[in-house]
């Protein structure tokens, strides 16, 4: 990057400026170091301009995801100074919503990543400053717990600050908006449009920093006792009368996050007394030291657990992303003997199935939930159709919505819903989110209740083909160092649209940007072919990739033929894998 003196001169004043306003010594060192570098060698004086110039190179954006970028200094980073702007933000949204007719209220909660606290205390500081009625979590804690303490506490807003499952360098801070700023079913869920613009509007980069108060020590700290009043509203979720079976081994990872503690917590009140920790994961880590990448999706990520469980005879594995709002689960396959995590569409096809029993058989009471009558099942227009044709069995109504918690949460009637990412909301009245723990309660719960009458979660997989089909899902992702790529491809997609997936002819290509009666627009494109083969392809919310869901049936008509309908459905896939990458020119 070459930058003519003008544009140095402005970097240059920009990176002293806020060096100066910084209230971080350590960010504040980063700038002086780089703008010291500006004055050395060429070779050193070029990257460093460079490195000013992308971290200076406008503001990260707050959207429906809040925040979420690397740290460091500088207003395209994770840092203090961005954090205080947001949060004033944020504060000014939630006074002009309540005007005078009430105070506005908020709770915060943050995971064990580099600068959470520190980023939890400044926007405690910034509400609290701000005529916010401001608490603050006892310690750090799961993102469920946030979500449940926005509802239990009837707050405002609530802001969790953490990046899931990104990479060590990173860090985020997530939205929720209840108590009186939203009615309906989208009370205590994360921010969506208009809300994101409307606080983003109020984030305000032109000021002074020392213009925005702040006010230490002036908020509640909440007591521990959210946190045990959680696990006991999660336990309630577990059926005695109907799954009183609890033999069952588990080998447990929160992969270096902050689930472990909680999610051992609500598996013992429930009566799994045999839960076995993956110890070199067990505590939190903000490196990540065990794992390149802290997300169980990604290959090796669950590779000690899965030697813990062979190691100690287990039943299942069950490991929850580093905020626990996600889990993932692993089991011994008895066809081969071989251990293998599911696949997301696999658990929320098995939780659909659990819960449908468990509602049909009147053992499903929860606090917000609906009884038979206007049960409401919803999964993500990427996640696997299964889910649907087991609502539509039990007689259940079933609801597809854009990709994000922040839709599926917003469902009226919501009792059950999730998305092929490995997130699941099972108790929408106690958390409208995904919850990795109280999910992963329920995958413990059925395992124990197959093990007693001698099945296994792949027998339930099994009876769900021979119901509805054999439904065999995949991705593949395109990562990109340009985003420009991803709109590029896109339009190539639209210029030249695929005419057949597999052999099998495109008979429905929706442009998903253009909107529909049911669906808000959404940059992507779904195809569906004669044969039943879905392909759906969209930029990625989060990340620099483009992302394909592939999805196809298979009709099996007897146990005997699942063997040879599934080395069909992956020569089908495979088919299709193809296919995609010729379309996007790979």
């Amino acid at each position: 990057m070459t930058l003519n003196p003008t544009e140095l001169n402005e970097l240059v004043t920009a990176a002293k400026t806020w060096a100066n306003e910084d209230p971080d010594s350590g960010t504040a060192a980063e700038l002086r170091t780089l703008l010291a570098a500006l004055s050395t060698d060429a070779a050193a004086a070029a990257s460093a301009a460079e490195e000013l110039a992308d971290r200076f190179a406008g503001t990260l954006e707050f959207g429906t995801a809040g925040l979420r970028a690397a740290l460091g200094a500088g207003p395209r980073r994770m840092n203090r100074v961005v954090v205080r702007r947001t949060a004033a933000g944020i504060a000014s949204f939630l006074q002009d919503t309540a005007g005078d007719k009430y105070t506005p209220s908020a709770v915060i909660g943050y995971d064990a990543r580099h600068k959470s606290r520190a980023f939890a205390l400044e926007t405690a500081s910034v509400f609290s400053a701000a005529g916010i009625e401001t608490f603050l979590l006892p310690c750090t804690l799961p993102t469920p717990v946030l979500a449940y303490a926005v509802r239990a506490l009837d707050t405002d807003a609530g802001v969790m600050v953490t990046a899931s499952h990104n990479p060590a360098a990173d860090n985020g801070y997530k939205v929720y908006l209840g108590g009186r700023t939203v009615k309906g079913p989208g009370k205590g869920a994360q921010i969506v449009a208009p809300y994101d613009a409307e606080i983003a509007s109020r984030i305000d980069y032109s000021v002074p920093l020392k213009s925005i108060e702040t006010a230490p020590e002036g908020w509640t700290d909440v007591s521990e006792s959210i946190v045990a009043d959680y696990i006991n509203a999660v336990d309630r979720l577990a059926s005695r009368e109907r799954f009183p079976e609890r033999e069952l081994k588990i080998v447990l990872t929160s992969l270096h996050g902050v689930g472990g503690e909680t999610m051992k917590s609500v598996l013992k009140d429930a009566g799994f007394r045999k839960v076995i920790p993956v110890a070199a994961q067990a505590e939190p880590d903000p490196d990540f030291p065990t794992v390149a990448f802290p997300n169980p999706e990604e290959p090796g990520a669950l590779d000690m657990a899965l030697a813990t469980a062979v190691e100690h005879n287990a039943d299942l594995v069950i490991a929850n992303d580093p905020d626990a709002d996600r889990v993932a689960v692993a089991a011994q396959n008895p066809a081969d003997g071989e251990w293998r995590m599911l696949r997301g569409d696999e658990v929320g096809a098995l939780l659909g199935r659990h819960l449908t029993q468990r509602i049909t058989s009147g053992h499903w009471k929860v606090r917000g939930e609906k009884t038979r009558k206007g049960v409401v099942f919803a999964n993500s227009i990427v996640s696997s159709r299964l889910l649907a044709r087991v609502a539509e069995a039990a007689g259940f109504a079933h609801t597809e919505t854009l990709t994000g918690f922040k839709w599926i949460s917003r469902v009226p009637h919501l009792t059950y819903g999730y998305e092929e990412a490995l997130g699941y909301c099972v108790a929408p009245g106690l958390v409208r989110d995904k919850d990795g723990i109280s999910a992963g309660l329920l995958v413990a719960e059925m395992a124990a209740a197959l093990k007693a009458s001698g099945r296994t979660l792949f027998d339930e997989l099994d009876d769900l083909a021979l119901q509805h089909g054999l439904h065999l899902t995949d991705q593949l992702s395109v990562r990109v160092s340009d985003l420009g790529l991803l709109g590029a491809m896109m339009e190539r997609l639209r210029a030249q649209a695929p005419v057949s997936f597999a052999g099998s002819p495109v008979e429905s290509a929706v442009d998903l940007s253009e909107g529909s009666a049911e669906l808000p627009p959404t940059d992507g494109l779904k195809y569906l072919t004669a044969d039943g083969t879905r392909v759906i392809i969209r930029p990625s919310g989060t990340e620099p990739k483009l992302k394909c869901y592939l999805e196809v049936i298979i009709p099996v008509e007897s146990a005997a033929d699942l063997p040879a309908a599934r080395d069909q459905g992956r020569a089908r896939l495979d088919a299709v894998l193809a296919d995609v990458n010729a379309a996007l020119g790979l």
